[in-house]
């Protein structure tokens, strides 16, 4: 299996003037990216030792790209974090990595040398010419966790790993080197990376575009450009369809795919989707950065098993587990962990044996599998709220919530009973919409009935945002 950067030079070889990357006014054929890289490599090796970690804003700039892959080619060790990243997570990043240089923050404090992107602008010409690729089994980038429920943490990933996530995705979802893909998600996160990975795994070309702020842009830029498929998180999608309605479902027959993930998307919001885009493959996936895309589903070949998340993605197994470490029987809950070549070794200064059950990645996600072989995600192992010795799913008392008018968003989680009775019972957090004066009361009296009483929240606490991730997940040990 070749690395992301084998397979790069190969079409690079194959199809020269093939668009590779689109940024704004700036873009790169296959060959030219190739030899900005290995500018992008020199620059690096005079300033880096290898084996070298370096922290690399990861904008959505060409410059960017060619850092990342130079970096790779130098023998260092990438961590992409976002632009605006918050001093504090900044300066953690660092410590974990051991980094000395930073690359892309031209504005930080910290004592370590810097590097403006704008150096990558302008390199010298290079030739275009074969460069001795990393061992498969080298760390190619330590990325880390949004920390949704507390510090984050280091992952790395060889370049078999990343290599073995981007085969999978593109053949689930079917992706060729004749696809064009508007890509508005970060890149500093596993989704968004992948993606430009797998695009430039398979020769096909990618528009990288700001945000989805700019709803006109957007549409424009998939009409201009010939746009085949493109990414979203819910969040996304319900921005999109505030600002536009349905106006995504003129493109149906212009769209070969659309990949979802990273957040909760309730089965109705995906037969919407559906319903709107009858000739796309519109998949979802399941996954963490620890183990890419473990899981896919597609929105019409799943319809009658919309509520899961699906099966596994190719060449990858998952198995349900018990706390003692063993596979637990279909139909019964429990530990969901994941086997693959696209799974993580191990976290970075964290005893691999903690967070294995043999091959297995222990997800920390709570779920079952069915007859079938799909699988349905309860909750964080973590988040699940243990009340009276039951096992409550928030994510399954959200679901309830958010079908009442008047609640635009909620989350729930465990606390202290107050009559120290049940140990700990469901609290909800909720967001009133703008336009109502609802109250506890009317939600309380709304959901009876549809939900077990033990599922029912004995607390709620009025909030004017439910703080999330960029990506969408909820934070919940924020909420106290």
């Amino acid at each position: 299996m070749n690395s992301v950067e084998q397979s790069i030079w190969q079409i690079a070889q194959e199809t020269p003037d093939k668009t590779a990357v689109v940024s704004g006014k700036s873009e790169a054929t296959y060959k030219q990216l190739c030899c900005r890289i290995l500018a992008a490599k020199e620059l690096l090796l005079a300033k880096q030792k290898k084996s070298d970690t370096i922290v690399l804003a990861a904008g959505k700039q060409i410059e960017f790209l060619y850092a990342y892959f130079g970096a790779h080619l130098a023998g260092l060790k990438v961590a992409p974090i976002a632009p605006d990243t918050n001093p504090t997570r900044l300066q953690h990043i660092i410590q974990q990595t051991g980094s000395k240089l930073l690359i892309g923050f031209d504005e930080s404090e910290d004592r370590i040398p810097c590097l403006s992107l704008k150096e990558f602008a302008n390199l010298p010409e290079h030739d275009f010419e074969q460069p001795v690729f990393p061992s498969e089994d080298a760390v190619a980038d330590i990325l880390f966790t949004t920390g949704t429920t507390g510090q984050p943490k280091g992952v790395p990933l060889t370049f078999k790993n990343e290599a073995a996530a981007a085969r999978n995705i593109n053949e689930f979802i079917g992706n060729t080197c004749d696809d064009v893909e508007l890509l508005a998600l970060p890149i500093s996160h596993s989704f968004g990376l992948g993606r430009v990975r797998c695009c430039l795994t398979i020769g096909a070309t990618i528009i990288v575009l700001g945000s989805f702020a700019n709803v006109k842009k957007l549409y424009r830029t998939m009409e201009e450009s010939h746009v085949t498929g493109f990414t979203m998180v819910p969040a996304s999608w319900r921005y999109l369809n505030k600002f536009s309605g349905d106006k995504l479902g003129e493109y149906a027959g212009q769209l070969k795919y659309i990949e979802m993930g990273s957040a909760f998307f309730s089965a109705e919001e995906k037969q919407h989707l559906a319903d709107l885009l009858p000739n796309t493959r519109v998949c979802m996936h399941y996954g963490l950065t620890e183990a890419s895309r473990s899981a896919f589903m597609e929105f019409h070949d799943d319809s009658d098993k919309l509520s899961s998340v699906g099966k596994p993605s190719p060449y990858t197994e998952i198995d349900i587990f018990d706390e003692q470490g063993n596979i637990l029987p279909t139909g019964e809950e429990g530990e969901l962990c994941v086997n693959g070549e696209h799974v993580m070794n191990g976290y970075l200064h964290l005893d691999a044996k903690d967070f294995f059950f043999g091959d297995y990645f222990r997800t920390g996600d709570w779920g079952y599998k069915d007859e079938q072989g799909y699988i349905f995600l309860k909750s964080r192992k973590k988040e699940l709220i243990n009340v009276g010795g039951k096992k409550v799913s928030p994510i399954e008392v959200e679901e309830v919530l958010m079908k009442i008018d008047g609640i635009s968003d909620c989350a729930c989680v465990g606390v202290p009973d107050p009559d120290g009775i049940l140990g700990d019972v469901v609290k909800a957090f909720v967001v009133k919409a703008s336009d109502t004066e609802i109250t506890f009361e009317e939600i309380s009296q709304q959901i009876q009935g549809k939900l077990e009483g033990y599922k029912l929240p004995v607390l709620y606490q009025w909030i004017d945002e439910i703080p999330k991730t960029q990506n969408g997940k909820i934070q919940r040990f924020l909420l106290v």
